[in-house]
């Protein structure tokens, strides 16, 4: 054999050199040599080569008997036995000795560099198919951490190569196709960072379940990164904000989820890692302040940048120095193999009663079968096809069952977990982080698991009906009226980012008060009037916070900030809160703050509350909230609703708190709107339309309060009809007299969902917007094209809508 190149460093490296040195050690010769320049930091390292592995094939036969091993998988012998076969024959082969000496000089070398003797590495498998755009082998083989002195690191470097082998490697190259002597295997050296006294994780440069594209998702917990990866942790979730990153005035953290972070890698005193429990004070506290999450991010983005496409990153911070790093890069390779017009739904057919368990939702999808509990992943003639694997966390042994799985249901876990990235991969829901799922699902009972439902995964009993649509986004024809989404759950947002829709109609703050402050307003500014077990219940859930009203802020900004995020730059039409007396009092500590109305549907709700003694510091907060989406993080598409304004003196008064709170109509492009729902509102619609900048018509109380309808009630629901002329009247009536005054009139409620008649005569009438509920959004989009069509003829002006991809970034007050 010719001169054998056997090691090569990271300097030396770039993605051009996969063939040689495999998927992971070419991205870190790559960042190593084009970024760091640019600030990215990559601990250093080398990587043996591909010729080095090839060697050792060579060597005595081995590839030989290896293909010897692989005929037999193929005439049907159990893949355990054929792994295990030949993994041995690889340890029992010696290192060639001059491959032996090129590590141990390399790895001396390193030492040098860094000023240490046996400095502690990190040994990573990196094979030559790997990170490839149409198939990831990541966790196929091993990692070996904190790996030093040359005996530990010959050993690992050896069971490296023979984990080429391992049974989950086997398995996954037969499914793709790959020859199995036609891919080698290169091992990266590479200096560890002390993150066992920090804390690492992984980074997406887009949402790892919708594809969303416009944020960077980190997630974090303490120690060593394998338990983020592994899924034996719970991770912190923090979502950035893409556009926001280019300029340095903003904060474009839009998100924090605070993960539970049970467990930790770090350093073994005999050997090399353990697993340990973290402290209750580690479970409360962020791994990242906002700051370094920021850093991680735009690090992120300049790696996307360079590689011209979406990647998925593994981070560490080093605790004694504070640095953070990057440890490694490779392509994103699930969704950035869908296909962007196409959108496709799954939805349950009937009532699925209460979940049995919750998790995080993997897959948008919907999967149903019978339980099939297991602890290992050795029995794979156990697990029948189309069952659904109940188990505690994955790693890449459990891969051969989890393809067979008609869904996933793990106790541990996040969304970057092990579970998570290859549910996705195989297009198989999966609910991942539920926390007792082993303890609660019972073996071989029927159950449906639903991913289609928000961010949160929910496992039902029994084999629930349910539908599957496909939509060509395509094929919907383009507009003059805009047709807009009415959002509430800002965890379910990212997931219609691909509807061609012109903005957000109504965003209601009801909803993320209820789902995720889960606390009344008053009551975290006034303790002091709560019961004992409200006071307890209010401090475990806002544990960490010494200013209870920035619990509020905080939870409130993030859930705008995503919503807002998911149309950037299209309008977003955020609403006040709209709680009713009797909804209010059923948060937690709300009923102090809350008076018994005999009929609260038209009593102390809206914008009356606003300006009220009982209410005005608690839409002080929802004001702050909104200021810090719209001036820190830069979402200036967010614009203001105020409900239920019965006066122009009301009004007045609510302007006036508004602008107290730094919330200024027409400072940093704000524009105020109303709602359009007591009649008051269009008989004085010119005077309102001086006070605001546009209208939105609330169908269900407009209809109410002009037929004088209990709209919830039973007995009067004959009555009920958004379609009588009184109503309809009064729309003829309210768009001419504010549209001539330049002031643009929606419409956000459910008729024109249900109705095509409705949305028709809606467009007829001259309607500048209808805002329709997600699923509807396809349907309704053509029937106002048809409608256009009859209505404007050749005549019909269609506006250019400006696409994320062509818009601006945002930008400071």
């Amino acid at each position: 054999m010719g001169h054998i190149r056997r090691i090569a460093p990271f300097t030396e490296l770039g993605r051009g050199d996969i063939s040689r040195v495999g998927g992971k050690n070419a991205s870190l010769g790559e960042l190593t040599r084009r970024l760091t320049a640019a600030g990215l930091r990559v601990p250093p390292g080398f990587a043996t080569t591909a010729d080095a592995y090839e060697e050792l094939l060579d060597g005595h036969g081995l590839r030989t008997r290896i293909q010897e091993q692989l005929d037999r998988l193929h005439d049907g012998v159990a893949l355990e036995d054929v792994g295990a076969g030949i993994r041995s024959m690889i340890t029992g082969e010696p290192l060639p000795e001059a491959l032996t000496t090129e590590i141990i000089t390399a790895y001396e070398a390193l030492g040098r560099e860094l000023g240490r003797s046996d400095p502690e590495v990190a040994v990573r498998s990196s094979a030559t198919a790997e990170d490839l755009p149409e198939a990831s082998f990541a966790g196929q083989q091993e990692t070996y951490l904190n790996v030093s002195g040359a005996v530990q690191l010959l050993d690992a470097v050896h069971r490296c190569f023979a984990s080429l082998y391992t049974d989950r490697a086997i398995d996954y190259r037969e499914r793709m196709g790959f020859d199995h002597l036609q891919v080698a295997l290169s091992v990266g050296v590479q200096v560890m960072v002390r993150s066992d006294l920090a804390g690492a994780g992984v980074i997406f440069t887009l949402d790892p379940e919708s594809g969303f594209p416009n944020v960077v998702v980190v997630s974090a917990a303490w120690g060593l990164g394998e338990t983020v990866v592994s899924g034996q942790t719970d991770p912190d979730e923090y979502t950035v904000f893409k556009p926001g990153l280019k300029d340095p005035a903003l904060n474009p953290v839009i998100d924090v989820r605070i993960g539970a972070k049970r467990r930790k890698a770090v350093y073994a005193e005999r050997g090399l890692t353990d697993t340990v429990d973290t402290t209750a004070e580690e479970q409360a506290r962020r791994v990242l302040t906002d700051t370094e999450v920021r850093q991680l991010a735009e690090w992120a983005v300049a790696v996307e940048d360079h590689y011209g496409c979406p990647m998925d990153l593994e981070w560490a911070k080093d605790g004694i120095t504070g640095d953070l790093a990057i440890v490694q890069a490779r392509p994103e390779t699930v969704q950035s193999r869908r296909r962007p017009t196409t959108l496709r739904r799954c939805r349950l057919t009937a009532a699925p009663g209460d979940a049995l368990v919750e998790g995080i939702a993997v897959g948008e999808a919907i999967g149903a079968g019978a339980v099939c509990r297991m602890d290992t992943p050795v029995n794979l003639e156990r697990f029948p096809a189309g069952a659904v694997l109940v188990t505690s966390i994955t790693d890449p042994d459990w891969e051969p069952v989890m393809k067979r799985a008609a869904a996933i249901v793990t106790d541990h876990g996040g969304r970057t977990s092990h579970a998570a990235i290859v549910s996705r991969e195989l297009g198989v829901p999966a609910v991942v982080g539920t926390g007792n799922a082993t303890a609660v699902l019972r073996d071989g009972d029927d159950v449906t698991v639903s991913c289609t439902e928000g961010s949160r995964g929910k496992v039902y009993a029994g084999r629930l009906p349910y539908e599957e649509t496909e939509t060509d986004l395509a094929a919907l024809p383009a507009t003059r009226t805009r047709v807009m989404l009415n959002l509430a759950d800002p965890s379910a947002a990212f997931r219609w980012w691909r509807l061609p829709a012109d903005g957000v109609g109504l965003a209601r703050l009801e909803f993320i008060v209820a789902h995720q402050v889960k606390v009344h307003p008053m009551a975290l500014l006034h303790p002091e009037r709560l019961d004992a077990a409200d006071r307890c219940a209010i401090d475990q859930l806002t544990e960490g916070y010494l200013d209870r009203g920035q619990y509020f802020t905080d939870r409130l900004a993030y859930g705008i900030a995503r919503i807002a995020a998911s149309r950037w730059p299209d309008p977003v039409v955020v609403r006040t809160s709209d709680f009713k007396t009797n909804e209010y009092a059923k948060l937690l500590g709300g009923r102090p703050f809350e008076p018994v109305e005999a009929n609260p549907m038209i009593g102390w709700r809206g914008a009356s509350r606003y300006y009220s003694d009982g209410y005005r510091e608690g839409f002080a907060l929802e004001c702050q909230a909104l200021r810090r989406v719209r001036e820190e993080m830069g979402l200036t598409n967010v614009i203001i609703m105020i409900p239920f304004c019965r006066t122009l003196e009301e009004a007045d008064k609510v302007l006036e708190v508004m602008a107290a709170e730094g919330l200024r109509r027409g400072e940093n492009g704000l524009k105020v709107y109303v709602m359009a729902e007591v009649p008051s509102n269009i008989l004085l619609a010119q005077d309102f339309a001086e006070r605001f900048d546009g209208f939105s018509i609330g169908s269900n109380d407009l209809t109410q309060l002009t037929l004088g309808v209990d709209r919830d009630s039973e007995a009067l629901a004959h009555v009920f009809d958004e379609n009588n002329p009184a109503v309809t009247d009064l729309i003829r009536i309210l768009l001419p007299r504010v549209q001539t005054l330049g002031r643009p009139v929606g419409l956000c409620g459910q008729r024109p969902s249900d109705d095509p008649a409705y949305a028709a005569f809606l467009v007829r009438v001259g309607i500048d917007s209808i805002s329709v509920a997600p699923d509807s959004f396809a349907a309704v989009k053509q029937h106002v094209a048809d409608t256009e069509e009859s209505r404007y003829g050749e005549d019909r002006v269609v506006p250019v809508r400006i696409r994320p991809a062509q818009a601006e970034q945002p930008s400071a007050a």
